[in-house]
């Protein structure tokens, strides 16, 4: 059962679990999602086997052996058409610098209300954004059980001041992000056959727009009623998560919903919708979402995208070949799809479903 409790006088699902006499034992009925799939038995949920999840090595996507990087890129292109989700191993990144970001985010989530809520965001493309739940709009009815924390962190970098040494740590952390995202579109642009400065050059990556996500999902007394995220698809190219030992993210796949538990110090990547558009399909993005717990957790995830002006359409040759691969997707300025995505509740893959091409035969 849900309890009653008037939305507008918090700021923050965080402030509202350590208000006296609310949080005992129910929520709030406005963050009751009686009706998700979540709760659907048409949906079953079950542990992702480790060994079935692929898993990228990118130490040898840079490998000088022919052979190996064959086999790489070969794994890499199977990864994102057979999953759309893959755990990246030996990718440079210290396991000190990602317990410490970690650490950090946690510790900027710990401040008091009236120190975050100087980040409370009004615009879609404010580059700190500090808020609850998904949307900035009031089109919500039944919220998220979910605070974030949005940053632009390139091409300009943005970060708030406080708590001490987040904005140092966010710096190295993002610098060394960019490189693994940059080997694996590479490596991705190698798979499917691509001139090499294709996919750099049409998506204009040197500008290409790196969006910072720090979620926080607090402990729930009621976990089942609640939901995180509901499912959706992420708008960009990639995106790179780390998370703290909490589980909690599970994606879809053949009609189940499979709890995605990463392998230590591995960053779990998936694909994004604007690959999917560029590829014409071949690599689609994947419907994910986020259940919580009675234990807190938190996420990172790093959205990597188009630059802001870019026209992102299906690429050429070999993946549109006149009748027999027509483009599936119509031409869509990257900033005007980003906008449509988060001023609409999240509904699954409907922002793309919006710029698929239909075909005269199925009108």
């Amino acid at each position: 059962m849900a309890a009653e409790f008037d939305i507008n006088i918090i700021t923050s699902v965080k402030q509202l679990t350590e208000m006296p006499n609310v949080m005992k034992a129910v929520v709030p009925c406005y963050y009751a999602h009686p009706n998700s799939p979540i709760h659907s038995p048409a949906f079953g949920t079950s542990d992702a086997d480790l060994d079935s999840i692929p898993i990228v090595d990118l130490s040898l996507l840079s490998s000088e052996d022919p052979d190996q990087h064959s086999k790489a890129i070969h794994d890499l292109g199977r990864a994102c058409e057979d999953w759309g989700f893959f755990m990246v191993v030996n990718h440079g990144i210290a396991e000190s610098l990602m317990k410490e970001m970690i650490e950090v985010t946690n510790e900027f989530f710990e401040m008091a209300e009236e120190e975050k809520s100087r980040y409370i965001g009004q615009q879609v493309f404010d580059p700190i954004k500090y808020g609850t739940s998904f949307n900035y709009t009031s089109k919500e009815t039944i919220y998220y059980w979910r605070d974030y924390l949005k940053l632009s962190v390139y091409p300009h970098f943005h970060s708030p001041h406080q708590p001490k040494h987040f904005r140092e740590l966010l710096r190295e952390y993002c610098e060394k992000c960019r490189k693994v995202t940059r080997t694996l579109l590479s490596g991705i642009s190698e798979s499917l056959g691509l001139e090499h400065e294709l996919m750099k050059k049409s998506l204009d990556l040197d500008s290409g727009i790196e969006v910072f996500v720090a979620n926080y999902y607090p402990a729930c007394p009621q976990p089942e009623l609640v939901m995180g995220l509901p499912p959706h698809s992420d708008f960009g190219l990639l995106t790179l998560l780390i998370q703290n030992e909490v589980g909690g993210l599970q994606l879809q796949r053949n009609g189940k919903w499979i709890n995605i538990n990463p392998i230590p110090n591995s960053i779990l990547v998936n694909t994004a919708d604007h690959l999917e558009i560029f590829t014409n399909g071949k690599y689609k993005s994947v419907l994910h979402r986020a259940v919580v717990k009675k234990v807190a957790r938190i996420s990172i995830g790093i959205a990597n995208s188009p630059a802001m002006n870019a026209t992102v359409s299906p690429a050429a040759s070999p993946l549109i070949q006149n009748e027999r691969f027509p483009p599936l997707y119509f031409p869509t300025k990257y900033s005007e799809y980003v906008e449509m995505q988060q001023t609409n509740p999240l509904d699954g893959k409907s922002c793309l479903d919006r710029i698929k091409i239909i075909s005269p035969s199925l009108k």
